[in-house]
């Protein structure tokens, strides 16, 4: 978004309480899985997954002629696969629910997903070929974009913690300093709704889900490349990096801000895992690690002005927030710019809960 509005001619400064990037979006598997992840209530929010994934090849070659940084984006496509019945009968119906809504994806049998994938387990009993969705590596990104951002000359600050927003003013640091900005982008992931200095009747519903996840990498017994495509399975999935490295993962987890790992959730993960895939416990662990996904009440971003002046949100992307880059920063860099935007997943959706987002939300 920083980057995205400094093109737009407006003076922009980055404030991180850590190092850059390391948030969320250092714990993300980097999945561009609006097909995969499609549910039949969340229409409006699939055609903006939709919308991103479609700028997403351009985005990824735009910002690597910038930063001079590949950020890993991958044509690899998703493979869904059921490990028994009741998950073969599950798979039907998500299958059914992709023909109606128009999405490309098709059934295969298990001979034809071990043809493509030829060391998933026998036991497979089904699987969804979802060719359209894609990954990218998300360190990478944010390595990238920092980049990027400080080349087009936006100020970044790191290891700066912000103790109050001062809506239409700027906001005050933890060591007292203050910092001047006529407009505010509140993107503070599941942090969103705790800061200081927001009236309680213009807070949004954000909320802290954490989720542990496993990197694996081939090792001296596994076979290198054990799979190419993202692999999708009931308890979890796996991401190739597609240079030896994989991301396992992940729990959904109501625990408030944990980052613990805990024995449990890598046993479960690898156990499930192994189930489809039974050389992933021949790969070597290169690190456990936990994040917080930032939730809402529908799931659904929160992208644009609320009842503050000044003040802009950009938070809520919960399992989408890597997938989604590219339209929230052109939806907000707008916003910032003075051209409002029509669209289902502005901050007063929550303030008035009767009202049903529209299915054909206007991107």
């Amino acid at each position: 978004m920083a980057w995205r509005a400094r093109a737009r001619g407006l003076s922009v400064c980055v404030l991180d309480r850590d190092a850059l990037g390391q948030g969320a979006s250092f714990v993300a598997a980097g999945m561009l899985a609006p097909i995969a992840e499609a549910d039949a209530g969340e229409r409006a929010l699939l055609a903006l997954g939709l919308e991103s994934a479609r700028r997403w090849p351009a985005f990824a070659e735009e910002l690597c002629d910038v930063s001079d940084v590949d950020v890993g984006y991958r044509r690899c496509g998703t493979l869904v696969v059921a490990r028994d019945r009741d998950a073969a009968e599950a798979l039907e119906r998500e299958l059914a629910l992709r023909e109606r809504l128009g999405l490309a994806v098709e059934r295969l049998r298990p001979s034809q997903a071990r043809a493509l994938e030829p060391a998933l387990a026998p036991t497979v009993r089904s699987a969804l070929d979802i060719p359209d969705d894609h990954a990218v590596d998300p360190r990478r990104l944010a390595v990238a974009l920092a980049r990027a951002a400080a080349r087009a000359g936006v100020e970044l600050r790191p290891s700066v913690e912000v103790a109050e927003v001062l809506p239409g003013e700027g906001v005050v640091l933890a060591g007292g300093e203050r910092v001047a900005a006529g407009q505010v982008v509140v993107a503070a992931g599941a942090w969103s709704g705790a800061l200081a200095g927001i009236p309680a009747d213009a807070r949004v519903p954000v909320r802290p889900v954490k989720g542990q996840t496993v990197r694996l990498r081939d090792g001296a017994h596994a076979a290198p490349g054990l799979i190419e495509r993202v692999l999708r399975f009931e308890g979890g999935y796996l991401v190739p990096r597609g240079d030896g490295r994989y991301v396992l993962g992940a729990t959904v987890e109501e625990r408030g801000f944990d980052t613990t790992v805990t024995a449990v959730g890598v046993y479960e993960l690898l156990r499930d895992a192994s189930e489809v895939l039974p050389g992933v416990l021949e790969l070597e662990v290169e690190e456990l690690i936990a994040g917080l996904r930032p939730g809402t009440p529908d799931n659904a971003p929160i992208l644009g002005r609320g009842r503050v002046d000044g003040l802009v949100w950009a938070t809520g992307h919960y399992r989408n927030g890597v997938l989604l880059t590219p339209v929230s920063a052109d939806l907000v860099a707008a916003e910032l710019a003075g051209e409002p935007q029509r669209h289902a997943f502005g901050p007063d959706r929550f303030a008035e809960r009767e009202i049903t987002p529209p299915a054909e939300a206007l991107l």
